[in-house]
């Protein structure tokens, strides 16, 4: 998968958490995981940008490893989401494959470009 796909994909994971967060129940518990995952979902994206603007490989490397991280934490607050029932399963499922996938991927990207190092 190329950068620009990558990039749009990411931009659009962001798209859809916030809409999530805002369809988010105003209770606190509801606010508090809403806050977390505006934060990391839309963090995907920026960091993965900021990772191809990277001026060497170890800054890529390092900025890819946050994605990742990013990416992981946006699937536990997806997780929770469900688990609590804050929003019902069929509006998240979706969502929750993307964040499964987008983790996937830079999973093995990080794993390649530590290889390539």
């Amino acid at each position: 998968m190329n950068r620009e796909i990558l990039k749009e994909r990411t931009k659009q994971f962001a798209l859809r958490i916030i809409k999530v967060v805002e369809a988010s129940p105003k209770t606190v518990a509801g606010r508090a995981i809403a806050n977390q995952l505006i934060r990391s979902g839309t963090s995907v994206g920026a960091n993965y940008r900021a990772a191809c603007r990277g001026r060497s490989k170890a800054e890529f490397n390092s900025k890819l490893h946050i994605v990742l991280e990013e990416a992981d934490e946006s699937l536990f607050w997806l997780e929770l989401i469900i688990e609590t029932e804050l929003l019902p399963k069929n509006k998240i499922q979706s969502l929750l494959k993307e964040a499964t996938e987008l983790t996937a991927i830079f999973a093995k990207s990080y794993q390649t470009a530590k290889r390539n190092k």
